[in-house]
């Protein structure tokens, strides 16, 4: 009789996923903003060690700018068609401003994660990536609006970020979406009258 036991292996390690890593960090981040969350918090919801975290995103910073880009890839307005040629800017105004509250009141996290972030984020370094990434938005649809061949761009693009500021803010304040709607179509016909004017 053979005395010895057998020994089973142990079984592969669960592999990790680095982009359903990156998206957990993403809602974490748009839910509770960047200074409220520590790497030990980070690691427990994204089910690595410290070690494993340094490892896959650098750091702390590095990881939320990934997780602002995936969020304007996932989650960001359609301002490319709302304002394409041929659209009358009257309409692309209204659309985005309606894609806003539409956008803001969806979700866990309320609001726009990149506009939320630059307002609230104290940490110098990860305050100056949100608030670049929020004025390349806004250079975005000044262009837009300029390619149009609108006199006004600088100013309807201003107009545009503070009316969805205004908007973010309110659903992250659990506005309900009816009448964030309706703020969305009254802010798109205070810009179509300043147009009309001129």
């Amino acid at each position: 009789m053979n005395d010895t036991k057998k020994i089973g292996g142990r079984g592969r390690p669960r592999t990790f996923d680095r982009d359903e890593a990156l998206a957990k960090a993403q809602a974490l981040f748009h839910l509770k903003g960047y200074d409220a969350l520590s790497v030990a918090d980070l690691t427990a919801a994204i089910g690595i060690n410290p070690p494993s975290f340094y490892a896959a995103f650098g750091n702390k910073v590095a990881l939320y700018a990934e997780a602002l880009r995936l969020y304007e890839h996932e989650a960001g307005l359609d301002v490319e068609s709302a304002l394409a040629e041929g659209v009358p800017l009257e309409e692309g105004i209204a659309s985005i401003l309606q894609q806003a509250a539409d956008a803001y009141a969806s979700g866990d996290a309320k609001g726009c994660m990149v506009i939320e972030g630059a307002r609230s984020t104290v940490d110098p370094e990860a305050g100056a990536e949100v608030r670049s990434r929020l004025e390349a938005s806004r250079r975005f649809i000044r262009d837009r609006i300029a390619a149009r061949g609108s006199l006004q761009a600088e100013l309807l693009a201003d107009y545009l970020m503070m009316a969805m500021s205004g908007l973010s803010g309110s659903a992250r304040n659990g506005l309900p979406l009816d009448r964030l709607r309706v703020l969305a179509e009254m802010a798109a016909d205070g810009a179509i009258q300043h147009i009309e004017r001129k």
